[in-house]
């Protein structure tokens, strides 16, 4: 049995190990050693003179001493107790304190890429690594699209509370009334569909007034159709897209017209541990892109309804830990339950080829 599926046996069940999860923004991400936690794993990060992101298991194998209280030395990483110094690759290439490098020697290394402007991991099986696994983004590239800045938020929840809410339409009714609320947001029936990496969740509202947070940023005035995509990608990504027409134009997304307001919200969500998320997101949108008040108008309304999310999804975490009495399902946890069954299905797979 190999040293990654010996490791891939006492890691926590729970995630889904071979697959790509963010890490930081690109630019948080320098020189200088930054320990981050990922599905429970302790990793140093750190960028080399290629300005190449390595990231090296958290511990040095002599006492455990977490690396990140070390030093560089050139593209090395030097423990803070002996000076044993591991290269990017995780060997060790000096031991000062030894006749010869011990062979056991050894921290794990994990691949990493840069995409998106943003740091992604590979934590499951190094034989199986595959960059084009990473979900390919509509339009990124696209000069005829704006891009917020986006953010990182830490959230004290498991990371499927996080998803089930990025696949809940209905829930902007009660937590965001100020600024993604709207007619119809609380009883228009929901269409739940497959997909080829997880689930979609949507519906058109007509006639309605846009909500708060769109009203300004809209091309035309007066009342809207409005269209919630809630999708969500194995292992935990989610793409909600907001789009709106004009009252009667709306309910064929292949025919929208042409002045058609679309604003996609990505959302990356990595677990630290059972009982805590790191969240990465930013915007893509198709009006004012070159307007920075508006790109800094629709970051800020973003993160100050994340802060709603975050708020409630933490008190949700701490509830069902902690409950009395069983939990109920409604009918809008329909698309979630779908989620987590395919990724169950996913991580149970994965664990039986690991014990092979």
């Amino acid at each position: 049995m190999s040293q990654y599926e010996m490791q891939s046996i006492h890691q926590e069940s729970e995630f889904l190990q071979n697959a790509w999860y963010v890490v930081a923004q690109s630019g948080q991400i320098d020189s200088r050693l930054q320990s981050i936690k990922i599905l429970g794993n302790n990793l140093v990060f750190y960028r080399d003179s290629q300005q190449k992101v390595v990231a090296l298991e958290d511990a040095c194998p002599h006492r455990k001493l977490p690396l990140s209280m070390g030093k560089l030395v050139g593209d090395a990483v030097q423990c803070g107790y002996h000076g044993l110094t591991f290269d990017a690759s995780g060997k060790c290439i000096n031991a000062p304190t030894q006749d010869k490098v011990p062979s056991n020697a050894i921290v794990r290394s994990y691949p990493t890429v840069e995409k998106y402007k943003l740091v992604w991991i590979w934590m499951g099986d190094p034989e199986k690594v595959d960059p084009s696994k990473i979900l390919e983004l509509d339009n990124y590239d696209d000069p005829n699209w704006g891009l917020t800045d986006g953010g990182m938020l830490e959230c004290q929840c498991h990371y499927l509370y996080l998803l089930d809410n990025l696949l809940d339409p209905s829930h902007v009714a009660w937590v965001h009334k100020s600024s993604f609320a709207s007619a119809g947001t609380e009883d228009v029936p929901l269409i739940i569909e497959d997909t080829l990496s997880g689930v979609l969740v949507s519906r058109w509202i007509q006639d309605i007034e846009p909500p708060p947070y769109y009203a300004d940023m809209l091309p035309f005035k007066g009342k809207v159709d409005r269209l919630q995509h809630y999708e969500a990608s194995m292992p935990s990504i989610a793409i909600n897209m907001g789009t709106y027409v004009p009252t009667g134009l709306g309910g064929d997304n292949a025919n929208l017209p042409k002045d058609s307001y679309r604003m996609r919200s990505y959302h990356f969500i990595t677990p630290i541990d059972a009982h805590s998320s790191r969240y990465h997101w930013f915007q893509h949108y198709n009006t004012n892109i070159y307007d920075e008040v508006v790109r800094q108008k629709l970051n800020e309304g973003a993160l100050s309804a994340f802060e709603e999310d975050r708020i409630v999804l933490e008190a949700v975490d701490i509830g069902m830990n902690q409950k009395r009495s069983s939990n109920l399902d409604l009918q809008l946890d329909i698309g979630s339950k779908k989620f987590r069954k395919k990724l169950n299905a996913l991580i149970k797979i994965e664990k039986a080829d690991a014990l092979c």
